[in-house]
């Protein structure tokens, strides 16, 4: 049974959720570090919010972890390359909290023009100082939208319900995208000359970092106000408070910091500046919303194999799952086959789906066919990693779609190139589900994937198989199948030898004396 812990507050709805799907959970906020670095290895689920920080050394230590499902949209507290490398599925629930932050943005400009908290604080301080909280009309004026995806398109939608100009930068932006959402399309410079409030819905990555910068604000209009309800980190807070001293930006609205929880920050001591403490996704619905998500995610995944906004590997619906679990069976074994044959220098691999295969999805058939490949020489080597493992070793990786009749039902093929030349092995899947090998370096062969193999390339000629039968049988090894193929018209043949029990190198080396043999290979599969 899968067991997952969680480690953040979350709702106790989520707890149900995983309990139904035949989970164990244990709920465990507030765990420090070093607590969460003990046990991590009892698990192979981790439900988290933004307190738990998902590092490289509790991720060395998760030697059982599958999924880290985080509930809300930003992953800035997980390593998510360190988790790729370890194999772990990253998630997040990036539609969950999208209506909840874009109406916080929308509250923070309204406060920030109105200067509403400050016409409190002065209120119930006993002071009437109507002529000093003197605001602006936001009908009319430019909203420029930085991140135009989920939450900024929402925000833009708001905005335009206020009667205000939106335009929005993003370099994933399409013309026709901004035209759906009714807004228009700028790069970054015409933004900040034209806005006159600004509002961020970036990730924070190392190209968006400091986004605003002292030149972005010095690009800016005089009097422009700025809103951050994104992530600390994309603006420059010094900058800002320069900019804000000048009085070059008007007001400022953040609920995001650099540093977080922000208990000291140089923005705290300007009046014009309002703050909260990471509201965002703060509403009674959206916490709901994205815990529930992420346990349904989660167990979807544990339970089926199903793969959801998914961070570092494809979606895979949990219609597609079961439809694609057998092709994903052959691609690894397809992949172990090749993977244990010698394989200097590994260049590229090339992967060929006809008949029904070639109308699937591809990627997760393929991350399987890599995971195989790599398993027998890395043992850490699986679906999430194993396409990030192939860049890392410059491996190049091709697929290729054939919408042609071929002679089975369907069929995948997959070609290595390396050092010594080329490797090809052909399956298919016998009954819609039994992976069954049908060729190996174009020769024609049928065999099952069992336990224990023994391939090998000879000459095929008289004897060979009454010499490699005697010399099994003499080193008490029983031989369940048999399998050959020969090329016409050459001496190249294959045997494929299905044995019980395990060969050591002292026998593969006496199998390797025999004078028809020229190579022989001893192959394991995993169940």
């Amino acid at each position: 049974m899968a067991k997952v812990l969680i480690s953040d507050e979350l709702s106790r709805e989520a707890i149900s959720i995983f309990e139904n799907a035949g989970i164990e959970v244990d709920f465990k906020p507030g765990l420090s570090a070093k607590e969460l670095n003990k046990i991590i290895y009892k698990y192979q689920g981790l439900a988290i919010r933004s307190a738990t920080k998902v590092t490289s050394d509790l991720l060395s230590v998760a030697s059982n972890l599958k999924v880290v499902g985080r509930a809300g949209i930003g992953v800035d507290n997980v390593d998510v390359s360190a988790a790729t490398a370890c194999g772990v599925l990253v998630m997040n629930t990036p539609f969950g909290n999208a209506i909840t932050t874009a109406e916080h943005a929308i509250a923070m400009m309204l406060a920030l023009t109105r200067q509403i908290p400050q016409a409190h604080s002065s209120t119930v301080a006993g002071m009437w100082e109507k002529a000093k909280f003197l605001g602006t009309e936001i009908t009319n004026k430019k909203l420029g939208v930085i991140g135009c995806g989920n939450i900024g398109s929402i925000v833009a939608n708001r905005a335009l319900g206020l009667k205000m100009r939106v335009v929005g930068y993003d370099p994933f932006l399409t013309h026709e995208r901004a035209k759906e959402i009714g807004i228009e399309k700028v790069d970054l410079n015409e933004l900040l000359s034209q806005a006159d409030f600004i509002t961020l819905h970036a990730p924070l990555t190392e190209s968006t970092r400091n986004i605003i910068s002292a030149d972005a604000l010095n690009k800016t209009k005089k009097g422009v106000r700025i809103i951050n309800c994104a992530r600390g980190g994309l603006i420059d807070e010094l900058a800002l408070f320069a900019a804000l001293n000048s009085g070059h930006v008007a007001g400022a609205a953040l609920d995001v910091f650099s540093s977080e929880p922000a208990k000291d920050n140089i923005l705290f001591e300007h009046p014009d500046v309002i703050a909260t403490p990471h509201l965002g996704a703060s509403t009674v619905e959206a916490q709901e919303k994205v815990a529930l998500q992420i346990a349904e995610q989660m167990s979807e995944y544990l339970k089926y194999g199903a793969i959801t906004n998914a961070l570092n590997m494809a979606s895979v619906t949990a219609e597609e799952a079961p439809v694609l679990k057998p092709y994903m069976s052959l691609g690894r074994l397809l992949g172990e086959f090749l993977g244990q044959v010698d394989m200097d220098e590994l260049a590229s691999v090339r992967i060929e789906f006809d008949g029904k295969s070639a109308y699937l999805n591809e990627i997760p058939v393929t991350a399987s066919i890599l995971a195989g490949l790599f398993l027998h020489k890395m043992d850490t080597a699986n679906l999430v990693n194993a396409a990030a493992i192939a860049a890392t070793k410059g491996i190049e990786v091709s697929t290729v779609k054939h919408d042609r009749r071929c002679d089975y039902e369907t069929m995948i093929r997959v070609s290595t190139s390396y050092k010594g030349g080329e490797r090809s092995i052909v399956g298919t899947l016998v009954g819609g589900n039994k992976p069954r090998i049908i060729k190996v370096q174009g020769i024609s062969v049928e065999s099952d994937f069992p336990s224990d193999l023994l391939y090998v390339r000879n000459y095929d000629r008289p004897g060979f198989i009454g010499a490699m039968g005697s010399l099994l049988g003499e080193l008490n090894i029983n031989i369940a199948t048999f399998h050959l193929g020969r090329k016409e018209r050459t001496e190249e043949a294959i045997a494929l030898i299905e044995i019980d029990g395990k060969l050591d190198q002292s026998i593969l080396a006496k199998v390797r004396e025999l004078p028809q043999v020229v190579r022989a290979d001893y192959l394991q599969f995993s169940s």
